[in-house]
């Protein structure tokens, strides 16, 4: 039988309010649920930014959509309750308040669920602001709140600041790469160091020059950086992320760049097949507010699968993660390539298919 992890009790609370929710209800979904969900409720509709919530939910039966909180094929003022759990991400919150007071009813209801130290007290106070309506708080137990927040028939027209959540725009790194990038994904105004280690040290990691050629697959790839930096027009590229703002921002910067690759949806890799000749990782290690020590473990496995026998899987981690004994199972070789006092090199052979 299979130990499950408690579900917390934030989404314990939104569980709970779906099943007391009326028809014409809409529910975000984020990283920030827990698992295992609900079962489908044929009244509400759902909308996640996250493939494996979207593939959880969709064999489960929910009415679920996949992208990065694209609402504009719902009709205005045309909804009864929209349930939040608020989200890591400041800007991704103040978007989705802003879609609530275009989508709602009048008199329709904003539920905001999330603890006092993730700020939802104040996201509360600005949810009233926009909406126009009035707000009413309950405090659950320790710092968990859940705020209902009516919609007025005139909205509030000032906008909260989302950071134009919406729209990529075209960033550079002190050394002057230039990407493309977008509120809703992690780190999305710099580029991850750790990244950008495992480009400066590739050629040296794998004994060849770069950009490299053959099959190419960018495991977690966020919005591309190890393929921009890494992979020539000629390769055959893959690139892969579990998250919608990723997914978009990722293929804009290939098309950019000129390189032909396919960006997938997948949950660490399950929906490919490979196999790949090089494999680039700097997997993540939170979900949400909570870090994650079982990601590493299926990127890990993941890149196994997916390696060519003759290949070789190259990852960036951060110090304190013991990714050279999580591979052991996995591959035959396994060498510590660097180690800059923040991060390290890890480069693995021989995958134990």
């Amino acid at each position: 039988m299979t130990n499950r992890p408690p579900v917390d009790p934030a989404s314990s609370l939104v569980f709970r309010t779906l099943h007391n929710s009326p028809d014409d209800s809409l529910w975000l979904v984020d990283e920030n649920i827990s698992q295992p969900l609900p079962a489908a409720l044929s009244q509400i509709q759902a909308i996640t930014n996250r493939f494996d919530l979207y593939q959880h939910m969709q064999e489960t039966g929910w009415m679920c959509y996949f992208s990065d909180f694209d609402l504009s094929h719902l009709p205005q003022r045309s909804l009864a309750r929209i349930v939040l759990r608020i989200p890591k991400e400041k800007p991704l919150t103040h978007y989705l308040i802003n879609q609530a007071a275009l989508l709602l009813k009048d008199q329709g209801e904003l539920i905001l669920i999330g603890d006092k130290s993730e700020g939802i007290r104040t996201y509360s106070q600005r949810a009233k602001e926009r909406l126009g309506g009035q707000l009413s708080e309950t405090k659950m137990n320790a710092g968990l709140w859940f705020a209902n927040i009516t919609c007025a028939a005139q909205v509030s027209t000032r906008e909260l600041d989302d950071q134009r959540y919406t729209q990529l725009r075209e960033l550079s790194d002190k050394s002057g790469f230039s990407f493309f990038s977008k509120p809703g994904l992690y780190g999305w105004q710099k580029v991850d160091q750790g990244s950008a280690f495992l480009c400066d040290e590739l050629a040296t990691l794998l004994g060849q020059p770069t950009p490299l050629s053959g099959r190419i697959l960018d495991l977690g790839c966020g919005f591309g950086y190890l393929s921009l930096r890494s992979a020539s027009t000629h390769a055959h590229l893959t690139c892969t992320d579990n998250n919608a703002a990723a997914l978009r921002a990722c293929r804009v910067n290939l098309d950019h760049q000129g390189l032909k690759g396919e960006v997938i949806a997948s949950d660490a890799g399950n929906s490919l097949n490979g196999p790949y000749d090089t494999i680039l990782c700097n997997p993540p290690f939170h979900t949400g507010f909570a870090t994650n020590s079982d990601i590493t473990n299926r990127f890990i496995a993941a890149a196994a699968r997916l390696l060519t026998d003759d290949g070789n899987a190259c990852f960036v981690v951060n110090k304190h993660i013991g990714l050279e004994h999580k591979a052991g199972p996995h591959f035959g070789k396994i060498r510590l390539h660097a180690d800059n006092g923040h991060f390290k090199l890890i480069h693995l052979r021989q995958p134990r298919h």
